[in-house]
């Protein structure tokens, strides 16, 4: 079977308690043995979901929304954030007292310490809090920064920054992406490199940061979980994923 599938993590892999369901993971051996190719696509660190890569035998991926792909363990594209704007975007969020987090692909710190904001946030990931090094983003590629602030400040960075995007994931983060950057971008690489038809790709998310990646294949599938404006771009619905939402959703295109 000459297909691909696509999954995110949070909220579509994994429930809202960051725990892998166990029809999950029996609706993904299935799928692998029935020689469907799959790949994990999402916005986190490669490091932040190394065990679940292990669990579920799968070593291709698209992390940092696109920035970092990853195909059999073997890196095939990069695109790392400005090393400029990401310098001048640290000192002009320093004025407002908002602190950011570097990420590369093996590790993350902050420029400030025990920042309420980065533990609110990092802790809903169920993820260990990054150390402190306010220089590590110095001759280091960045592939994605997070910018914390509430989202009635966020004007004060879409028209200022315009080689970066900025998603927000949670009321008190942003991701911050290099301009155009997106899971769809990362997702076209991988497939130029495996060769498949667009008609043959399929994708399951629940977060604005899906949007892309859902119109993008051939058929995008929103999780019941994901909210009403992800769905709007979605060619099929699935239940919640504590509902198995994945299992369904192999099923209802008999690719299990």
């Amino acid at each position: 079977m000459n297909k691909i599938v696509f999954f995110d993590i949070d909220g579509t892999l994994l429930d809202h308690e960051k725990k892998l369901p166990k029809s999950t993971k029996k609706a993904i051996d299935q799928l692998k043995k029935n020689g469907v190719f799959v790949a994990i696509a999402t916005g986190r660190a490669p490091f932040m979901f190394k065990d679940l890569r292990e669990e579920l035998e799968i070593d291709s991926y698209i992390s940092f929304n696109g920035q970092y792909v990853v195909f059999e363990n073997n890196v095939i594209y990069k695109n790392p954030l400005n090393s400029i704007e990401i310098k001048n975007l640290t000192n002009y969020s320093a004025n407002y007292k908002h602190p950011m987090v570097y990420l590369n692909e093996s590790t993350m710190t902050s420029n400030e310490a025990n920042h309420p904001s980065i533990i609110d946030s990092i802790s809903s990931l169920k993820l260990q809090l990054p150390t402190c090094d306010p220089d590590f983003y110095i001759d280091r590629e960045i592939y994605q920064a997070l910018l914390f602030c509430e989202e009635n400040a966020e004007c004060l960075y879409l028209d200022k920054f315009k080689s970066f995007d900025f998603i927000r994931w949670h009321e008190m983060s942003m991701d911050v992406l290099p301009s155009g950057g997106s899971k769809a971008e990362g997702i076209k690489k991988l497939i130029e490199k495996l060769g498949f038809n667009l008609a043959d790709v399929y994708a399951f998310g629940d977060g604005l940061n899906d949007i892309e990646m859902l119109e993008a294949v051939g058929t995008g599938v929103a999780m019941g979980n994901a909210s009403e404006k992800v769905k709007l771009h979605a060619n099929y619905i699935t239940s919640d994923v504590t509902e198995e939402g994945i299992y369904k959703g192999l099923r209802h295109f008999n690719l299990i």
